[in-house]
């Protein structure tokens, strides 16, 4: 059992790089299946997610090589023939079920176990489904698994699926990625309205247009999608992640001096960076996409906060500005409406001496002097990242359990976070679970 020792206090200085995107990483991974060629990424976080996504994508029967040392990961999916994911490896992680679109659109059926990931909120694929069924496809849950195909009598050959306009009830995330990689396959054209807009959204949409697809209004909230019979393999660079950025962010401002934060995009952050700057945090952007952040003699004030889909205040980063915020006098206010379950931190960041209460989807924060190294856990992701967070910014000794969730997310982070000065260090035991 791993666990970080943090010895909390320490002034943070120098300059740091982010690494690319777990959440464009793993989608464009999946999306690599729809190539007839071999698909070169560069820039692939050494993460646990993405080694489960390889072993996803080998279980597919596609070839696989990581050069972690240079971050470049070769697929070959031109040998796979199984259209199946297995419950062990999609309970791990959620984004597994991003295969399902690609397997559906070069197949035209596909078995996937209902994903498991974060324990943050219900996040269903009804969305996915629906789509699904628009462009043409039967689906049916059986045992723990969704089975989609194509309907023959609304796919032609019986393994096409067919463009179609998607109506979203909700901007998802996965289900407009999903269906983008469903649609690029597709006979005629797609739109997706209401689609989600991040950044990422972004990304894929890049990586796909790099293998010869037809797509136009990626980052808006309508995506237009003309079918291709078929995609080339490629090479592409994944983006930086912005949500690592702004976890750096947020440790500069709580403990920095003077930090740089390299290949962090502002404008993938922008509605954070300016809460940040309304904190009172001393923060800016170079033209390179450095971030810097100072420390500042000003009073830091307390700021309200409401989480929304993208461009709004992403839910990823509410943990984390949460233990800003526990720190500064006065009281802020978070709403979450995203994920219904993602205050669990709560009661560990009250632990180590924090006043925060939830109402409902609301944490009311009363800002206290300093926090105490505590014991805590990793609830999740973005939840143990808090918690190491709030660690450097503590007094005393804090021990971060179950961190098996930060290296889903989080390159190096230990090592990232030494090289500005933190004393954090990875212990591997056999304690158990706090």
């Amino acid at each position: 059992m791993s666990r970080y020792i943090i010895n909390g206090g320490k002034t943070l200085n120098g300059k740091v790089k982010i690494s690319g995107a777990k959440n464009s990483a793993l989608k464009i991974m999946a999306a690599s299946i729809l190539g007839s060629g071999k698909v070169t990424l560069e820039n692939v976080p050494d993460i646990e997610d993405v080694n489960t996504m390889v072993q996803v994508l080998q279980t597919l029967n596609a070839a696989v090589e990581f050069d972690r040392e240079k971050n470049i990961l070769e697929i070959d999916p031109c040998a796979i023939d199984v259209c199946e994911a297995p419950y062990e490896l999609v309970r791990r992680m959620r984004a597994s079920v991003l295969v399902a679109g690609p397997l559906l659109s070069r197949f035209g059926r596909v078995k996937v176990a209902v994903p498991g990931g974060c324990n943050i909120g219900a996040r269903q694929i009804d969305l996915h489904l629906k789509g699904f069924e628009a462009l043409g496809a039967l689906n049916s849950i059986e045992h723990g698994y969704v089975i989609s195909s194509v309907d023959k009598n609304t796919g032609g050959d019986g393994q096409r699926l067919s463009g179609a306009t998607i109506n979203l009830d909700f901007p998802s995330r996965g289900a407009t990625e999903n269906l983008m990689m469903a649609a690029v396959l597709a006979k005629g054209d797609t739109i997706i309205n209401n689609a989600a807009r991040e950044t990422e959204i972004t990304d894929l949409a890049g990586f796909l247009v790099s293998m010869g697809a037809d797509i136009y209004g990626a980052g808006t909230d309508c995506i237009k999608i003309r079918g291709k019979k078929e995609l080339a393999g490629t090479k592409y660079r994944i983006m930086p992640d912005s949500i690592e950025a702004g976890t750096f962010i947020t440790a500069a401002a709580l403990c920095g001096g003077s930090i740089e934060i390299a290949d962090a995009i502002w404008k993938n952050l922008e509605i954070f960076c300016l809460k940040i700057k309304e904190a009172g945090i001393d923060i800016s952007s170079a033209s390179d996409n450095t971030i810097k952040v100072k420390k500042t003699a000003k009073k830091l004030k307390p700021v309200y906060i409401s989480t929304l889909p993208y461009p709004g205040f992403p839910t990823d980063l509410q943990p984390v500005i949460a233990v800003l915020l526990s720190v500064i006098p006065g009281i802020s206010i978070i709403t979450e409406n995203v994920f219904e379950n993602r205050f669990m931190y709560v009661e560990e960041l009250n632990r180590m001496g924090a006043n925060i209460k939830i109402d409902g989807h609301h944490a009311v924060i009363n800002g206290v002097e300093k926090l105490s190294g505590a014991p805590v856990k990793a609830f999740d992701l973005r939840a143990g990242a808090a918690m190491v967070l709030a660690g450097l910014v503590a007094d005393g000794t804090t021990e971060v359990y179950d961190i098996y969730h930060i290296k889903r997310g989080y390159e190096k982070f230990e090592k990232k976070l030494a090289s500005l000065g933190a004393d954090i260090n990875l212990v591997n035991d056999e304690y158990k679970h706090v």
